[in-house]
């Protein structure tokens, strides 16, 4: 028996190795030629020192000066000494490129494409090694657009346990992916893609979540809502989903499925427009206040367009309720991604 570790760099690329529940994770990494950051092996010098962000371990023997009790209380661990009891994720310091490996390159065929609406669509590939993709619940890949040379970066709407991937796009003019999914795509096409990346994804939940969605922010969230239907949390789970027009409100359909399969999930949304239909008009910032926070006994993955992102850090922070751990990132039209974590 084995399990499986995710190694998660500080250049957002993710590897994943087996590590047996007899080996550490460093003796499984050198294994699987990845060369994360170890000096001594034995627990002295604390230089291969990580934060398990995820999963269960035994840490091993090791000195006060390499690891302390503070620290191995707030999860960081020694990969030269721990062993794993069950899948981890660990986010370690150092670069893919310190540790000689790279993001993993996939090859695809296009499976599906379903416009939701006049602004977004949704497409689906057949990776050609399926097995060999894994990826945590909120990550992205790098695309090649056919044709173009060019490559746009799309976070997974489909959840890590399922066969065919997929991916939500908002239609914007002149966009390189916009114009191919709307006027050249064709079910058979050849894609290639890189991955997968970045350090937004679902943690271990330890309280609440606060899921918040701009837009097609909503992708990397469905992935995570997903990967809950199989793991079912332990704490309430509530979605917070804007848009600016009613066009853009897709996929409500799916949100209730997920909230009939899902224990203690559940969602609100709104539309920015005045004149939507929405039974909540105005900005997401609207539905967030101390009680949705829970005095800020709470999880929040936050995903959306920069400005988006932005009003909802400041008013969260002007609201004077600091969340337990705060995870967002932040996209362009151009498929530029920034992750990171709020302090």
């Amino acid at each position: 028996m084995s399990f499986q570790v995710a190694l998660n760099f500080e250049d957002g690329i993710t590897r994943f190795i087996e590590c047996r529940p007899d080996e550490t994770v460093a003796e499984a990494s050198y294994g699987a030629r990845i060369n994360i950051p170890l000096d001594c092996r034995d627990g002295a010098c604390g230089t291969c020192k990580s934060l398990c962000e995820s999963g269960s371990y035994d840490g091993g023997d090791y000195i006060d000066e390499a690891l302390s009790d503070d620290e191995a209380a707030s999860g960081y661990c020694l990969p030269c000494q721990m062993t794993p009891r069950s899948d981890l994720v660990l986010r370690v310091p150092s670069s893919s490129a310190a540790a000689k490996t790279a993001a993993a390159r996939h090859q695809a065929t296009l499976a599906g494409l379903k416009r939701h609406s006049a602004t977004t669509v949704e497409f689906t590939l057949d990776v050609d090694d399926r097995d060999a993709l894994d990826f945590l619940p909120g990550q992205y890949v790098n695309i090649a657009v056919p044709g173009m040379g060019q490559t746009r970066s799309y976070s997974f709407s489909s959840g890590p346990g399922k066969r065919q991937i997929s991916f939500l796009v908002r239609i914007v003019d002149g966009g390189a992916m916009s114009g191919y999914l709307a006027e050249r795509a064709r079910v058979g096409d050849r894609l290639e893609f890189t991955g997968p990346m970045g350090g937004f994804y679902l943690r271990g939940l330890a309280r609440p979540a606060l899921l918040l969605a701009g837009g097609t922010g909503l992708a990397p969230l469905l992935s995570m809502l997903e990967h809950l239907t199989r793991k079912p949390p332990a704490h309430p789970v509530h979605l917070l989903y804007g848009v600016t027009i009613d066009p853009d409100l897709v996929l409500l359909d799916t949100l209730e499925d997920y909230a009939e399969v899902i224990p203690g999930f559940t969602f609100d949304h709104c539309v920015a427009d005045a004149n939507s239909s929405a039974r909540n008009k105005g900005f997401v910032t609207s539905l967030i206040d101390p009680s949705t926070l829970r005095d800020g006994d709470v999880d929040v993955y936050l995903c959306g367009p920069p400005p988006m992102v932005e009003a909802v850090r400041g008013h969260i922070g002007s609201l004077g309720v600091a969340p337990a751990s705060f995870h967002y990132e932040k996209f362009t039209p151009a498929g530029v991604r920034e992750t990171a974590e709020a302090a």
